[in-house]
């Protein structure tokens, strides 16, 4: 998983609304284009940027393509966020009498 490909197809809405679309449980390619107004090939080029980026998984079923959400690469890129975002134990809580920085 690169983190910049994660980012990359998070920051398109349509992918945003194609993974929360997902959240109600597993999906095939007609099934998350319908509400898009855009064409399939599309929809195919977002879901294979998602793939990409490992955020969903597909499953062939039959002559279905089924999409799912991969939560382990959330749950990897929550964790890198709150890592990079977070104080040092030392500077969370300043010492008594120490200057504030504004």
């Amino acid at each position: 998983m690169s983190q910049t490909s994660v980012f990359k197809a998070l920051a398109d809405p349509t992918r945003r609304q194609i993974l929360a679309r997902l959240k109600a449980g597993p999906l095939n390619a007609g099934e998350i284009a319908e509400g898009f107004d855009m064409s399939k090939p599309s929809i195919s080029h977002h879901l294979n940027l998602l793939k990409a980026a490992e955020l969903v998984t597909c499953e062939k079923e039959g002559q279905f393509l089924i999409y799912s959400l991969n939560l382990s690469v959330f749950e990897e890129v929550a964790a890198a966020m709150f890592e990079l975002f977070s104080a040092p134990a030392s500077a969370a809580s300043p010492q008594k009498g120490a200057p504030h920085e504004a």
